[in-house]
């Protein structure tokens, strides 16, 4: 159901799907066997490692009092309290169970606070027919501009001209988009592979201020990785709205959107509401999440787990010969071979620490649970897959090494 944990994303054919236990940062699949996770880690969910006790017992309790009623949960005031202490420019909050349902709320809102219905959009929000009408270019294909490769098949056509992407750090590609469109609602991600340059954050939000739009920050995928809370604290940058997901529940189903009180209370003017959205098992699991990470200071722990295997890759690449271009935040620290075979030495390199016992690629989403120790002896497995990948660059095909066909890249339609 999730394209990014498709067999075929990783390595088509031998990739293990289904896992029966996970706990730390090691999974198990259907057949018992253990493998150390050095990937995605859930997509980015679980910072705190797999099955943390303190959480698990939170949700435990919730579960012995009941997780659902007629009444509300108490649980989900205390976590939008704890969310508007992390971020004083933000009065109010309302929480879904994911990123793109987080992402719909956000523009409706933004949309009856604004009166406006065009948007213009940086990075990834989603699945939802706003996000993906971006893709429905004048002649009935993608633009090529927002992830080639998502299909806008099934989206109302009339939706064209509504939704318009602009570059990450390309301000004057905004500003165009401003005087050819009547925008009200600016989404972007504060970061995901690059940082901004020449204060493109301060100018984006002079931009929305000046003419009254409505600035939202989707930290699904980056809140809770650098700071204790939102990425935009650390460049000093507050939107009117922002969405956490993923990391905020160490596994457990919580999104949160926050904002500001004129903004947020346009939700009374449209009708936002969902059954599940008052189930109790994800503020009590956000909530537990929360302390723990500060406790342990989980996103210094992760940040500094990330910038060393940053290093490591770079340090295997020099002794190898190889060249490879580094992305994302530390904490979500990828690397590419510059190679027209990256592709085909991604997927060697997967089916390669398969073997021994990793699921890896080309990307590590740290967690607490990436020790030192268990960093050091990722390395050590993954030498001679770099050995490997030099002797593809010095002439042998690397398809001749696969046991199967060269993954899928990101977003591309599986036939």
């Amino acid at each position: 159901m999730l394209l990014s944990k498709r067999p075929e994303m990783f390595l088509p054919d031998q990739w293990p799907a289904y896992y029966s236990k996970a706990k730390g940062c090691r999974v198990w699949d259907l057949d018992g066997k253990e493998y150390i996770d050095m990937s995605i880690m859930g997509i980015g969910t679980n910072i705190l490692g797999y099955g943390h006790p303190a959480v698990d017992e939170a949700v435990r309790q919730v579960v012995r009092k009941g997780n659902m009623s007629t009444l509300n949960c108490p649980e989900e005031v205390y976590l939008a309290e704890k969310l508007v202490e992390l971020h004083p420019w933000a009065d109010m909050a309302r929480f879904a169970r994911s990123g793109g349902e987080a992402n719909a709320i956000a523009i409706r809102i933004a949309r009856a606070a604004t009166g406006k219905e065009k948007v213009a959009i940086c990075g990834y929000h989603g699945w939802h027919d706003w996000y993906l009408s971006a893709n429905l270019g004048d002649d009935k294909s993608l633009d090529g501009h927002l992830l080639p490769g998502l299909e806008p098949e099934g989206v109302p056509r009339n939706l064209r001209g509504t939704v318009f992407p602009f570059t990450y750090n390309n301000y004057s590609q905004l500003e165009e988009l401003m005087e050819i469109h009547d925008i009200g609602v600016i989404k972007m991600e504060v970061m995901r592979n690059q940082g901004p340059e020449d204060n493109f954050l301060q100018k984006v939000r002079k931009l929305a201020t000046d003419r009254g739009i409505v600035l939202i920050f989707d930290e699904c995928t980056s809140g809770f990785r650098e700071t204790y809370g939102g990425l935009h604290l650390k460049y000093g940058v507050n939107p009117d709205m922002a969405m956490f997901g993923k990391a905020l529940g160490n596994g457990y189903a919580i999104t949160a959107l926050i904002g500001k009180k004129e903004v947020m209370e346009a939700a009374q003017k449209s009708f936002i509401s969902s059954t599940f959205w008052t189930e109790r098992i994800g503020p009590a699991a956000a909530l537990k999440s929360l302390e723990v990470m500060k406790r342990e200071k989980s996103w210094e722990r992760i940040t500094q787990t990330g910038i060393s295997i940053r290093k490591g890759w770079q340090s295997l690449a020099d002794r190898h010969g190889l060249e490879i271009e580094h992305w994302g935040l530390p904490a979500l620290a990828g690397f590419t071979f510059k190679s027209p075979h990256a592709l085909a030495y991604k997927t060697l390199i997967t089916q390669e620490m398969l073997k021994k016992g990793y699921l890896a690629g080309n990307c590590v989403y740290s967690c607490i649970e990436h020790k030192p120790d268990v960093v050091k002896k990722y390395f050590e497995s993954l030498d001679s897959a770099f050995s490997l990948v030099k002797q593809c660059e010095e002439g042998c095909d690397p398809e001749t090494l696969l046991n199967g066909p060269v993954c899928h890249s990101a977003f591309r339609r599986l036939n």
